[in-house]
């Protein structure tokens, strides 16, 4: 299993709009976030985790070229904004595609990209959703994912804890406030954690880099990666000032398994 990170930003994107900060002024190219989302492959199949308002550019910088389903974790705009570019992967394949997701995460996109769902758009192969409600742990590409349940504000946020063959190999938790019980049970001893760490202060609906850390520990994860970062949060002094086996992500960083 790969895992390519699209984006680690929050919802404005670094650099923000209007913003000079150290974060949003810095040359390092870490620094520059796009919004969070992840891709999945492994030889069977090639996953999407939200498609984000920068999905199209993440795909070209990427050369990812097939997409088989898409995992969403919440309908939030800057997870979601970017679903009408799957278009073009329904396109290349003359195929429908599987979104997985909450069924008030279904509903929203349903909402928003009414003419995908209603059959009004008829161009040929325009996007082409086969929307699907997670209601339990999923087999795709011979990856078990089993999905969790995170809160999220007045949400409810979908993690996602993926193995093979028995093996807990990554646990994708962005977007989240804390990480109840079952959730910490469903993803502990995993091989990496990917988890929410928006900044140093309080969030109402995102973890701290400390509340992150108790977590990591909790889960006694081996390696952790924060995502979903704000401007406040610069690549290199950030890293500086954690733990060894806890690391920040970047845009276009990639993980082996």
């Amino acid at each position: 299993m790969e895992i390519t990170f699209l984006g680690t930003g929050t919802s404005h994107g670094i650099p923000v709009i209007g913003c000079e900060c150290p974060v949003c002024l810095s040359k390092d190219p870490r620094d520059k976030r796009l919004r969070t989302a992840i891709h999945v492959k492994t030889p069977a199949t090639s996953l999407i985790v939200d498609t984000t308002p920068d999905f199209r550019t993440q795909c070209l910088r990427e050369g990812i070229d097939r997409v088989d389903a898409v995992l969403y974790t919440h309908s939030h705009v800057d997870h979601v904004l970017g679903f009408d570019d799957l278009r073009r992967f329904c396109e290349l394949e003359d195929k429908s595609i599987p979104i997985y997701g909450s069924s008030r995460t279904l509903g929203d996109l349903a909402r928003i990209f009414q003419y995908a769902f209603d059959g009004s758009a008829r161009y040929p192969n325009y996007v082409r959703p086969d929307p699907i409600v997670i209601s339990g742990p999923l087999r795709l590409g011979g990856l078990d994912i089993f999905p969790v349940d995170l809160p999220h504000a007045s949400m409810v946020t979908n993690g996602f804890v993926f193995e093979k063959n028995g093996r807990r190999m990554l646990a994708y938790f962005t977007d989240c406030q804390a990480v109840p019980p079952a959730a910490e049970a469903a993803a502990m001893d995993v091989e990496v954690l990917v988890i929410d760490a928006l900044r140093h202060h309080s969030h109402q609906s995102h973890l701290t880099v400390a509340g992150a850390i108790d977590v990591a520990r909790r889960i006694r994860a081996r390696k952790t990666y924060f995502i979903h970062m704000c401007h406040e949060l610069g690549h290199e002094k950030t890293e500086a000032d954690l733990p060894a086996d806890i690391r920040l992500t970047y845009d276009g960083m990639r993980l082996d398994f």
